[in-house]
């Protein structure tokens, strides 16, 4: 019996043990999750320079990683805030705030900006750069969520050259936001993260890349006969480079004053330059070697910059996917080496993609055009006066919304009705305005995926009263050079979502999955709660 109730005592002292390491272990999870946001990619990119791309950047990642093919944004418009804002709360616009880059506030009666607050000041900066914050987004993100899960024990790291780049990804509770200050030349932040920055932060400021940049000049990775995917050189429909040309080879050793940091930004130097940055980060936070998960939320915005400013045809955009590839290559590498083959989980993907240049389509016998905010908000504040006596009865137009001044209505003793109604007649009038109907009374049949677009995107508290849509490739820009995005099609909603490396099996999906589903996929895998707001599902392929 002495030695039964030894061997008892013994089993159950070994069980507790084990328990109490099993515990410990907790669930596994990669040690480092890198987020990498690359603004205005269009999934094409993917494919379209394929033939030049090293075995080692974006071929790596289709041939070792799993592509969800068929990735769409769920709501419009698709724009850079509400882009990185889904992808991180696994949310949407109605339900996360952030539905815009800049949107009219009617509570205060002007026009903000998606991370603007007062209440914040810069860190490592005289400007108001860094005054700036997560306050205006109403839910947490994924990031949030596996500091929460951790009792705050990770570490999340953000950084970007655009602070909305930073501020969204890193969520309420990040360690550090950083992003590029014009004024100094640098890297800032604010303190809603903390009273300075971070040691490396400062060390890699004190280095000035940015100006070794500069001196280098921006030419052709190859000869420029070879940009076989591109318009020739300097069409009449590409903008210039702030303070420079619009041909190669780009002299940026050569300009000075207020356009020099915001050259630097529309070259893929930036981009390097934000790898190089993501990588001290890696080594100044020990991210991947503390025993607990940690996460990098990167974004790189030159893409977006050259985008806008060259279009997706121009030698300027082939070269700095070339460019990138090749950073991508050494990113990669250098996470194998510091970090270890299999032991780090990342997802790539972009917050929009782009339309053609409107001159481009035009010359290649496309249909597309080009309206502005600003003509539609002058010609309805007209009609309103000419027809019902209301003096600026509009008070903004902006992200294909309008809003109504009630004061004004009210003072003029209009009916409210009437007026919606004769300013939707009056936009369906405009040849590149396909639909306008009215949010707050919406009835108007829709094909889908526009009409949960639209839904997804209408936030009641925010938003305007009237939505229009242009036709494809219309696009809200009032200069005749250049382009941008922000329409349900897919040339601005089909965005590539990758994942590589831990658990990751090589792999393509092409059935349809949304923007919402990265947050969602990414709790799975972590085994951690999804963000509070998230409307997204986790995709089986991926988690399996």
């Amino acid at each position: 019996m002495r030695h039964l109730a030894l061997l008892t005592v013994f089993l159950l002292l070994v069980g507790r043990v084990n328990a109490q390491s099993t515990a410990q272990a907790g669930p596994e999870r990669p040690a480092l999750v890198i987020g990498l946001v690359v603004d205005q990619m269009r999934w094409d990119y993917l494919y379209r320079y394929q033939d030049r791309y090293t075995q080692g950047g974006f071929r790596r990642l289709l041939r070792e990683g799993f592509s969800c093919e068929n990735t769409f944004i769920p709501f419009v418009p698709t724009y850079t805030a509400p882009g990185h804002a889904c992808i991180y709360t696994g949310s949407v616009p109605a339900l996360n705030g952030i539905i815009g880059n800049h949107w009219f506030d009617p509570a205060a009666g002007r026009t903000v900006y998606c991370t603007d607050d007062s209440m914040s000041h810069s860190v490592g900066s005289d400007s108001k750069a860094g005054r700036m914050s997560p306050r205006n987004m109403w839910t947490n993100t994924i990031t949030d969520e596996l500091r929460l899960a951790t009792n705050f024990r990770s570490k999340t790291i953000a950084l970007a050259l655009k602070d909305r780049g930073a501020i969204l990804p890193g969520g309420h509770t990040a360690n550090a936001a950083i992003w590029f200050d014009n004024h100094t030349g640098g890297w800032i932040s604010s303190s809603w993260y903390g009273r300075e920055l971070p040691r490396w932060v400062r060390d890699l400021n004190a280095l000035r890349r940015p100006d070794s940049f500069l001196k280098r000049n921006w030419n052709t990775l190859f000869p420029g006969d070879s940009y076989r995917q591109s318009t020739e050189d300097g069409k009449p429909y590409e903008s210039r480079l702030p303070g420079g040309g619009k041909t190669f080879l780009h002299r940026t050793d050569t300009i000075s004053g207020h356009s020099r940091y915001e050259a630097f930004r529309h070259t893929p130097h930036a981009n390097t330059y934000t790898l190089e940055t993501a990588i001290a980060a890696v080594k100044g936070e020990a991210l991947g070697h503390r025993g607990t998960t940690d996460f990098l939320a990167i974004s790189l915005s030159s893409t977006d910059y050259i985008g806008h400013t060259f279009g997706p045809n121009s030698m300027e955009m082939e070269d700095t996917y070339l460019r990138l590839d090749r950073d991508l290559d050494r990113f990669l590498a250098f996470l194998d080496r510091q970090v270890g083959k299999g032991r780090y989980l990342l997802f790539l993907t972009a917050d929009h993609g782009a339309a053609h240049v409107t001159g481009f389509a035009q010359e290649n016998r496309l249909p597309a055009g080009r309206l502005s905010d600003d003509s539609i908000f002058l010609q309805l504040n007209r009609m309103l006066d000419r027809q019902f006596g209301i003096r600026k009865g509009i008070r903004s137009v902006i992200n294909y919304q309008v809003h109504l001044d009630e004061a004004a209505l009210q003072a003029a003793g209009a009916n409210r009705t009437a007026v919606k109604n004769r300013i939707i007649q009056e936009l369906l009038q405009q040849p590149g305005i396909s639909r306008a109907l009215d949010l707050e009374q919406f009835q108007t049949p829709l094909p889908e995926p526009l009409r949960t677009m639209l839904i997804n995107g209408y936030n009641q508290k925010l938003s305007g009263s009237i939505q229009f849509l242009y036709h494809p490739q219309w696009i809200d820009w009032g200069g005749n050079t250049g382009t941008t995005h922000g329409s349900w099609s897919p040339y601005d909603s089909h965005i590539p979502l990758l994942w590589f490396g831990w658990k990751q099996r090589p792999g393509r999906l092409v059935r349809e999955v949304l923007m919402s589903d990265i947050a969602p996929t990414l709790a799975a895998l972590l085994r951690i709660q999804m963000p509070n707001g998230a409307t997204g599902k986790p995709i089986p392929e991926v988690v399996r």
